[in-house]
């Protein structure tokens, strides 16, 4: 079955770096897109970036652009988000997600993982 599994999030200070990770099994990763989604407390979904197949492609949030760098690994199946100068604005729960190529809409989910970002 789908399997998407986020990794590498924790408590970092302000100014400070985070790299997610994205573990995917039980389809073919690499002719999917992929995205990373974020629910910020009290807040709802907000879209943070994307990328394509092939890597090609990789819109970003107006808010992240310049800070966050989304990227893939197709032999490994594996999606990452590196995250450099965070704000405490950038405190969320992040989610990897798989984009259904026919609709592309999210069709499956990560359990998500914390991010935090406070002195």
């Amino acid at each position: 079955q789908v399997q998407l599994v986020e990794s590498g999030g924790g408590l970092v200070q302000p100014g400070g770096s985070l790299r997610l990770s994205c573990a995917a099994s039980g389809f073919a990763f690499s002719l999917l897109a992929m995205r990373w989604v974020r629910q910020a407390p009290g807040k709802g979904l907000e879209w943070v970036s994307g990328i394509s197949r092939t890597s090609r492609s990789t819109p970003y949030l107006a808010d992240v652009k310049g800070r966050f760098t989304i990227s893939r690994d197709n032999a490994n199946s594996t999606l990452f988000l590196q995250m450099n100068s965070l704000k405490p604005e950038d405190t969320a729960v992040y989610y990897c997600a798989r984009v259904e190529p026919d609709s592309g809409r999210v069709d499956y989910w990560g359990q998500g993982i914390q991010v935090t970002v406070s002195s």
